[in-house]
């Protein structure tokens, strides 16, 4: 769940009456408004996690006492984005709009495994030519020359699971990984030691995650200037591709950035 300025209704007020037990009072009247996206901004600024004014899942999590504590530990934090927007030379209000734009809402499951999305034409691509056609005959939702099979969520991983006991690297190189959704055939390229040890790090943090996206960018000269110099329509270009326009993700990052550098401003 995401709440956010101008959002209404009982969520909203669940979300002020925790705000309020933890010593951030604001009216009870389930309305998201400025008052109550101040709250968040100070009660993520004490809890050090990302602050953005939005309570997303992680904000949430830290606010509910009857969150599991690996939950809490494994959350984006602001040291997070300060080291990723050091290593890239970067504004934090620019790394901090790409991650409002182009992550998913959290990292992890409710269970604790790093959200995933496996692509089974990925899988058919990466095997080896002899093993292609018997996989796809006998597990076409693994091994597929067509995108699709989703299940979504932990169905993913029971996904990965059946696609390990064919080829274990190839079934981590064929799904994309956390927050950022990167593939795992980059591991090479971006500097991991292997598949496996790509798939335990993701595992770890939103932090390692966002490490992983640090090097992804890094990894390619023409999109790391354009975020540096937050030109967000050769960004969303080269890294969403053609549908970039169609999304508008260009125009989402440049107000995403604008706000984060009002709200850096104004603190």
């Amino acid at each position: 769940m995401i709440l956010k300025n101008g959002d209404v209704g009982q969520p909203v007020a669940s979300l002020q009456s925790l705000l309020s037990a933890e010593g951030f009072p604001v009216e009870v009247d389930g309305w998201f408004g400025d008052k109550t996206e101040q709250a968040v901004l100070r009660f993520q600024k004490k809890a050090g996690i990302f602050v953005d004014g939005i309570a997303g899942p992680a904000t949430l999590a830290a606010l509910n006492p009857r969150t599991p504590s690996e939950i809490g530990r494994k959350a984006l934090t602001e040291a997070d984005i300060r080291a990723a927007a050091r290593k890239l030379g970067v504004q934090m209000a620019a790394i901090k709009a790409v991650t409002e734009v182009e992550s998913r809402a959290a990292g992890f499951l409710p269970s604790g495994r790093p959200v995933i999305l496996f692509e089974r034409h990925v899988m058919y691509r990466r095997l080896q030519p002899s093993e292609r056609a018997h996989n796809q005959e006998h597990f076409p939702q693994l091994v597929n020359q067509k995108p699709g099979g989703y299940l979504g969520g932990e169905g993913e991983w029971r996904r990965l699971r059946r696609a390990c006991s064919i080829h274990e690297d190839t079934a981590i190189e064929s799904a994309s990984w956390g927050l950022f959704q990167i593939m795992g055939f980059h591991w090479k390229a971006l500097g991991y030691e292997s598949a496996l040890y790509f798939y335990h790090q993701m595992h770890r943090s939103e932090g390692h995650q966002m490490d992983a996206f640090v090097r992804f960018i890094k990894s390619d000269k023409a999109l790391h200037a354009a975020l540096k110099n937050r030109d967000w329509q050769e960004f969303a270009r080269r890294y969403n591709g053609p549908a970039y326009r169609r999304n508008q993700y260009d125009l989402k990052m440049a107000l995403a950035y604008e706000r984060h550098s009002e709200l850096r401003r104004a603190a």
